[in-house]
């Protein structure tokens, strides 16, 4: 089974009685914490359950240390995840509002923890669940607890010493997920640092996505992708972006357009800038 996979409204919308089904509803923004909960209380996908990316789907900030999203400690992500019900079989279906970047950390969360199954990110999020006229509900779900075990793989990680050690070596490609502007350091709305990590190549995550904010089709990620590879062996892959979020979406598409899970730098920017003895370009 394809490790990264997309589900459309119709699908979505005649599985939702399916025993073994957990949604998650990923919603947030950066320039507003609550606005994420506040929409599900007002409005989310009947049976979905709340995963909020600062308080579930990362860890606690250290100021000077980590970046602005630090991975989550797996045993409390583990014990959250249970929580809301899920199981080492269940089929998990994960949305935002629909550009996918919340809801694509979450699936790599869960392929970190083992999860490489039956997971799926609703193609054009909430939005599109709405522009169908999808039913919704104010309710908030009642789950079971749930009997996952997810166990981490920390291959599936660079840590800040890793890449600095690695700067400069052939081989390496890092892709950074950040608009060209941030990337350029012509704008920085977030980090009191703008630049880039030196070597990176500029691949914006928006870009994995249509006019209308669905994923293009496998066949056109792989062109892009190939054409953003070069001639660089993708099996020695690192993305990153601002703080370790849209990065995971860059790492989905890669997933759908056929090559294998690539590793991800979670600290990302906010955490390279931290020493201010690191390069930056």
């Amino acid at each position: 089974m394809p490790l990264a996979q997309l589900i459309d409204t119709a699908e979505l919308t005649a599985r939702l009685s399916q025993p073994n089904l957990c949604i998650f509803d990923c919603r947030f923004a950066l320039e507003d914490p609550e606005y994420g909960r506040r929409s599900y209380e007002q409005a989310h996908t009947p049976g979905a359950r709340f995963l909020d990316l600062e308080n579930d789907l990362s860890g606690p900030v250290v100021r000077g240390q980590t970046g602005r999203h630090p991975l989550p400690q797996p045993g409390q992500l583990v014990a959250r995840l249970r929580a809301a019900g899920l199981n080492d079989d269940s089929e998990v279906v994960l949305y935002d509002d629909g550009p996918g970047a919340f809801a694509a950390r979450a699936w790599w969360l869960l392929a970190w923890l083992g999860k490489r199954s039956g997971v799926y990110l609703l193609d054009g999020g909430f939005k599109a669940w709405r522009d169908a006229s999808g039913p919704v509900t104010g309710e908030p779900a009642n789950a079971q607890p749930g009997q996952f075990n997810g166990t981490p793989d920390d291959l599936l990680l660079v840590s800040t010493q890793q890449l600095a050690k690695r700067l400069g070596q052939p081989g390496l490609t890092l892709f950074d997920a950040r608009a060209l502007p941030r990337f350029l350091g012509e704008q920085e709305p977030i980090d009191p640092v703008a630049g880039h990590i030196p070597g990176a190549r500029c691949v914006p995550f928006t870009e994995n996505l249509d006019a209308a904010g669905y994923f293009l089709s496998p066949e056109q990620l792989r062109s892009r992708f190939d054409r953003h590879l070069a001639d660089q062996p993708a099996d020695d892959l690192v993305a990153y972006c601002g703080s370790g979020v849209t990065a995971c979406h860059n790492l989905f598409a890669l997933c759908l357009a056929g090559y294998p899970l690539a590793k991800l730098y979670p600290g990302s920017w906010s955490e390279w800038i931290t020493d201010p003895q690191r390069p930056i370009a």
